[in-house]
């Protein structure tokens, strides 16, 4: 974090042209997370760490996106919110085929697998959270958006941002003004403690931010969010959907988290914004999340239904002269020469 990288753009070019092979596709991401070094302290935090680190791997598999999860800490004196700083930067150098890099915090789960990140949508900006701008630059909420999950363009831009973004945080001679400054900006934020996602909202509020134009606040859909505000919204829209009698898709509306898409369920998002991380009761609300988000996910179940039925067309085209039942198994049939082959 010490050293600026300089002419990023086109060192990441001149690679693409040695490359090629690397540089075909369309633009591609690359997911990244990770957790502190040393064990949880509270029973079982590392099992669920184990466990939404299996959901991040499953997403990524069924979509073919890279993932690295980080547990060193590559600055020690950025830990916390601001460890992900020195993760996505190293992340950027050793990765210049990734057009984008997607942070996604620790205790994030991905509930709807089938959702890839409108990457269109923001063609002209650098860096997408999930935010709302009216809360950022009327209300001047510290909670208006939210920096657990965030997409970030692998550019000379973003190496800069986040140099700027770092200067607010621990290694900076001036981190404990910073935590006053963004305190008295901030009318609800209740902690002197400068803290990325603080920062981030100051570097917005600016007069002439040379950072605005190129950030994109996602309201239009949950591309972030507590799991209790958008199972709240989604409840309420699907009882107005079944008071005018008709439920279809309504499951689908349901299937959102933190990194999910649950359109049309904005109800709540204004009135939940200043809630945060300094809401208290984080564990209560994220343990049964983890239990129904962590089950069932509808790809993995319909891809191994397809597998299923791959198997009975098989034996259902069978000629019927060629099979047997398998002794002990009624009502199964199996080619006969598989039996030949177990006595061989």
């Amino acid at each position: 974090m010490d050293r600026p990288i300089a002419g990023w753009d086109e060192k990441r070019a001149g690679w693409a042209r040695a490359h090629p092979e690397l540089s075909r596709g369309g633009e591609r991401v690359l997911m990244v997370s990770g957790s502190q070094p040393a064990p949880c302290g509270p029973p079982g935090g590392d099992h669920t760490l184990t466990r939404l680190l299996k959901n991040k791997v499953d997403y990524c598999r069924l979509h073919g996106v890279q993932l690295l999860y980080n547990t060193a800490l590559l600055r020690p004196s950025m830990d916390r919110y601001w460890a992900k700083i020195p993760a996505i930067r190293a992340a950027m150098v050793a990765h210049p085929e990734a057009e984008w890099v997607w942070w996604v915090d620790s205790d994030a789960v991905l509930t709807d697998m089938d959702f890839r990140p409108p990457l269109r949508r923001y063609r002209g900006h650098n860096l997408v959270v999930h935010g709302w701008p009216r809360l950022v630059f009327e209300a001047r909420s510290w909670t208006s958006l939210n920096a657990g999950v965030f997409l970030i363009r692998n550019c000379q831009w973003s190496l800069v941002f986040m140099d700027a973004w770092a200067a607010m945080g621990p290694d900076s001679p001036d981190y404990r003004r910073w935590g006053a400054v963004l305190k008295s900006t901030f009318g609800d934020k209740v902690f002197d403690e400068s803290d990325g996602q603080s920062a981030l909202v100051y570097m917005l509020l600016q007069s002439g931010s040379p950072w605005r134009e190129k950030v994109f606040l996602e309201s239009d859909y949950y591309f972030e969010g507590y799991w209790l505000e958008i199972v709240g919204a989604a409840r309420q829209h699907h009882g107005a959907v079944r008071g005018h009698g008709a439920a279809t898709g309504v499951g689908r509306a349901a299937t959102a988290a933190r990194g999910g898409r649950a359109r049309g369920a904005r109800r709540g998002e204004e009135r939940g914004a200043g809630e945060g991380r300094a809401g208290g009761g984080r564990s209560e609300r994220v343990a049964p999340a983890l239990r129904d988000a962590l089950h069932g996910v509808p790809a993995l179940q319909r891809a191994a239904e397809r597998a299923l039925h791959r198997v009975q067309l098989r034996r259902g085209h069978a000629p019927r002269s060629q099979l047997r039942r398998r002794p002990g198994a009624q009502g199964v049939r199996v080619p006969a020469r598989w039996a030949a082959q177990r006595r061989r």
